[in-house]
């Protein structure tokens, strides 16, 4: 639909009974964030807040709470766009069948942004006076969670050259000077970094627009993976069928004229504050860490605007539903890009960044009877060095001569065709020190960390168990086990002090399991609770990924080392207990979880919603 603002989206959405009004009081602290988490796990409408204490603007949130419910809002575009990346990412499809996509290479076109005058009507106010939501505990103040960065190449200024980031802001507390300062989080590989590299380096501060709301194209053009040359403004308004509109202030900082507020400031070199903590999408804190200060200057906001935001936290989430419509839009542009490729998955549930999941060809030498990774593994490097993809720990990749039908989307089925075929002796690949999330704590040092690629291509080589025999056994303190899937045990283990314990107690199983069968076992899951990693795929995952860092974590029965190659002739183990390093999963406050219910009571707002 071609929504002109956020105000127009909420009514389409509200008329067609997608969205339900909160008209009781909510507090921002705590309160509006446990009220949209109800209402996401149990897949409900989108929310408009009418009331919030503290402030005088109303908010929405979970917009995007379903995949339904995104499609519904792009109901005009949504293919169309599908065809525009397609094109961009293979411009050859173009010039083959030039009459099928000249409409969607006209849609691009008539997509630009459009500078217009500034409104007569626009407003001002202050960061105190916006809705202070705070999502978490021991969130260090309220956060923007739904913002859409703007900043400009210092060497190439213009729209065309910008860049549209979702990028966390911090509105106050810690250190911050309220309504002077706020502070901005962006982590690696991210297009505002390169922008302030350049303005660093000339030693001018960075302009930064910071905007909230608008049309839901805005906000998701801000996180699409989008192919070179196409700008997410260009984006945003072929997808939004409507131009992005902008003007500029009298400070030169660029205002989009959609947006229901925009929070303008500048970034001075290697001036930081200390940001954080912060519930973030692995279902950790992020910690504090020194990252860019923003000093504001300005804080418009358009009549009768409306406070966008979203709650992150451990999957799934709204930017779950996000995710699987950038997916459907952008699914088939990555596999164009890296020769051999077919399919890709960021694990959603093991918190994105940790775990990928990719199927790929394996040609590289058909003369042969034996097949053994070799096309894969340089996929797999590929892979790794692919901007966002490159902050992943765990790549598991397949061959997809071994199963046409396979799927990267299919947990379960996708980990066990890995395990019935990978060689532990010699499909390991190991990374050590270098980067991974900014988020993850599982590693040595902020962005510190390791990797390894899982590799698998050929015939099954082992029957993964799909029961415990009854002749196997595990020695003290390790008695406590299940199995978690076929060939993966989840097994409790003593709680972790130091890793030389651990190489103890990994010696004390090495020395006890050799002597028995265990081909049919493939990974043994040391955790802090068995029971709570086997109950569901998603929990296995969870737990194995976001607790482990690879090169410090994996271990073996049986294990060698043979020209600097790691191996293991029995079953792979891997740590995933909580570490004194790690930073606290995020829990929910009792109190606040029993003042929600009042809104599911008859006659309140969400009566017959949670």
């Amino acid at each position: 639909m071609g929504y002109k603002n956020l105000q127009e989206c909420v009514a389409d959405l509200e008329k067609n009974g997608h969205l339900v009004r909160i008209k009781e009081e909510v507090d921002p602290y705590l309160e509006m964030a446990a009220i949209h988490l109800r209402v996401y796990e149990s897949q409900g409408p989108a929310l408009f807040f009418e009331n919030i204490k503290g402030s005088k603007f109303p908010a929405v949130s979970n917009l995007f709470g379903t995949i339904e419910r995104s499609k519904f809002l792009f109901r005009d575009t949504l293919e169309k766009m599908q065809t525009l990346v397609q094109i961009k990412s293979d411009p050859i499809r173009a010039v083959k069948n030039p009459f099928k996509y000249a409409n969607v290479a006209l849609t691009a076109f008539s997509a630009l942004p459009m500078k217009v005058q500034r409104p007569a009507d626009l407003q001002k106010t202050k960061i105190s006076e916006l809705p202070q939501i705070v999502n978490w505990p021991m969130d260090g103040g309220p956060f923007v969670t739904m913002p859409q960065v703007y900043t400009e190449d210092i060497e190439q200024p213009g729209i065309m050259n910008a860049n549209l980031g979702m990028y966390r802001i911090q509105l106050s507390g810690n250190d911050y000077e309220l309504d002077k300062e706020v502070g901005l989080h962006y982590q690696l590989h991210r297009g505002i970094g390169v922008h302030q590299t350049k303005a660093n380096a000339k030693g001018q501060p960075l302009k930064v627009s910071i905007f909230v709301g608008g049309p839901p194209s805005h906000p998701l053009s801000a996180v699409m993976p989008l192919p070179e040359g196409l700008s997410e403004m260009t984006f945003a308004g072929a997808l939004g069928n409507r131009r992005f509109r902008y003007f500029y202030d009298e400070e030169g900082f660029c205002i989009s004229a959609d947006a229901d507020f925009v929070i303008t400031g500048s970034v001075y070199p290697h001036e930081n504050k200390p940001e954080g903590p912060f519930g973030d999408h692995l279902g950790y804190y992020s910690l504090i860490h020194p990252f860019p200060l923003m000093k504001v200057h300005n804080v418009y906001h358009r009549p009768n605007p409306i406070w966008s935001f979203t709650v992150v936290g451990r999957p799934p989430q709204e930017d779950t539903s996000f995710g699987a419509l950038i997916h459907e839009i952008s699914g088939s542009a990555l596999p164009k890009e890296i020769h051999g490729l077919h399919e890709v998955n960021a694990v959603d549930a093991a918190g994105v960044h940790p775990l990928l999941f990719a199927i790929g060809s394996e040609r590289y030498t058909p003369y042969l009877k034996e097949r053994k990774p070799q096309e894969i593994l340089t996929i797999s490097n590929h892979i790794l060095g692919k901007n966002q993809l490159s902050l992943a720990k765990y790549l598991f990749i397949s061959a997809k001569e071994d199963n046409r039908s396979l799927h990267t989307h299919d947990i379960e089925k996708f980990l066990i065709h890995m395990l019935e075929r990978i060689d532990f002796t010699r499909d390991l690949h190991f990374h050590t020190n270098t980067t991974i999330d900014t988020l993850d704590y599982t590693g040595s040092g902020l962005n510190s960390g390791s990797k390894v690629v899982f590799a698998a291509a050929g015939e099954k080589k082992r029957d993964l168990w799909k029961e415990v025999p009854s002749g196997f056994s595990m020695p003290r303190p390790f008695n406590n086990y299940r199995l978690a899937i076929p060939g993966v045990l989840a097994v409790d283990g003593p709680s972790f002090s130091q890793e030389s314990d651990t190489d103890l107690q990994v010696k004390v199983l090495d020395e006890y399991l050799r002597g028995q069968d265990l081909n049919g076992l493939a990974l043994i899951v040391l955790c802090d609770d068995a029971g709570f990693a086997a109950d569901s795929i998603n929990n296995l995952v969870w737990i194995t990924f976001t607790r482990s860092n690879p090169s410090h974590d994996i271990y073996g029965i049986n294990s060698f080392i043979q020209h600097k190659h790691w191996g293991c002739k029995g079953p792979l183990i891997i740590d995933a207990r909580k570490k004194p390093h790690h930073a606290p999963e995020l829990v929910k406050d009792v109190a606040v979880e029993k003042r929600v219910d009042r809104l599911g009571e008859k006659g309140a707002s969400l009566y017959g919603v949670i």
